[in-house]
């Protein structure tokens, strides 16, 4: 009987030890093999091969990186050394969205940088896991504020009668701290659904840094089920916060129109502000997140808005107009970095 099986298999015929009826042994031992093993470290593709590329890369890397720190430090100084914008919810708001820019720069944009400089492409698994985690954090947490910050300009152009009582600094903290903890919830939810699943061979990550949907490609096992939890998580929290942004300006400005023809426009160029960081901010969240088919230069490209560019405009889009702001800027050079130069009284 033996050697009818071998003589079947030479025929063409599939062997009984490869038939159906051993598939339940080979998973159990492939099961078995990939919860015994994982990769030690992630490789990334990045975003070109030519060396002349890489250098121009990296100037243009850490240019962008060191005006978005200088930038949003400014912001952030700025709205502390004038008390009277600190005490208004949306200049208080907005120093926060600059404190979170700086950092979600900082998650990705060194790592890029010295990975271009000295050619390395690789990044240990727990170093991939905290850069999902911090990424998605701050991420979170910005969605969440710009949401905040929309109600904000709602109350304060529709309900200006109720807008001290509603959006008083007390209630402004509590729903700040709603914000942050929004985004660790989002993230850690992320990061759970990571490391359930087994990383077992293919450690290439089509992308400059680590993300969700690059990452959930390299599991052993099927990630459909894992897939639409997360697409749940990220590409439909992201939509719904679109939404809800849209229907809120929508209605400031239909407000405006009917009741502020002459005196709304420095409202409405707060809300077009408040539009074009949104717009920068989630039109590309959308294109990785929600619709994960896009080819792949489309998501690095998409990948480059928001974890770069977004960080690096968003200063000067609330600032560039904006004439409290540049009021307040003329004071920071005199308070933080020239103090002994102020006149001193004459005795």
């Amino acid at each position: 009987m033996l050697l009818g099986a071998a003589e079947a298999g030479e025929a063409g015929v599939i062997p009984l030890s490869h038939s159906a009826l051993d598939f339940p042994k080979r998973k159990k031992r492939s099961v078995t093999f990939m919860n015994a093993s994982r990769v030690a470290e992630f490789t990334f593709l990045g975003l070109s091969r030519s060396r002349p590329i890489q250098l121009l890369l990296t100037v243009l890397v850490m240019m962008c990186y060191i005006a978005t720190l200088l930038g949003n430090i400014l912001v952030i100084l700025t709205v502390h050394v004038d008390p009277r914008l600190l005490k208004l919810p949306m200049y208080f708001f907005l120093a926060n969205l600059s404190i979170i820019d700086a950092a979600l720069g900082s998650v990705v944009v060194p790592k890029v940088a010295t990975d271009l400089i000295v050619c390395g492409r690789t990044i240990s698994f727990a170093g991939c896991m905290s850069q999902i985690f911090f990424l998605h954090f701050l991420g979170g947490s910005e969605m969440f504020l710009l949401t905040l910050m929309a109600y904000d300009r709602y109350v304060a152009i529709c309900h200006p009668l109720s807008y001290t009582i509603k959006m008083n600094r007390p209630r402004c903290i509590r729903l700040l701290c709603w914000c942050w903890a929004g985004g660790f919830l989002h993230s850690g939810s992320q990061l759970f659904l990571v490391l359930q699943l087994p990383f077992c061979g293919p450690n290439e990550v089509d992308n400059f840094f680590c993300d969700v949907p690059q990452i959930v490609k390299l599991a052993c096992v099927d990630t459909r089920v894992t897939e639409i939890l997360l697409l749940a998580n990220s590409g439909l929290l992201s939509l719904m916060c679109f939404i809800i942004l849209l229907i809120s300006y929508a209605i400031i400005l239909t407000t405006l129109q009917g009741h502020f023809r002459e005196s709304g426009g420095k409202a409405l160029y707060t809300c077009s502000a408040h539009l074009t960081v949104v717009s920068l901010i989630f039109v590309p969240c959308l294109f990785v997140y929600l619709v994960p088919l896009f080819n792949t230069s489309m998501n690095k490209t998409a990948s480059i808005f928001y974890t770069i560019v977004t960080p690096l405009l968003n200063p000067i889009i609330y600032t560039l107009r904006n004439r409290d702001m540049r009021e307040a800027m003329s004071q920071v050079p005199r308070k933080y970095i020239f103090p002994i130069v102020a006149p001193q009284k004459k005795t």
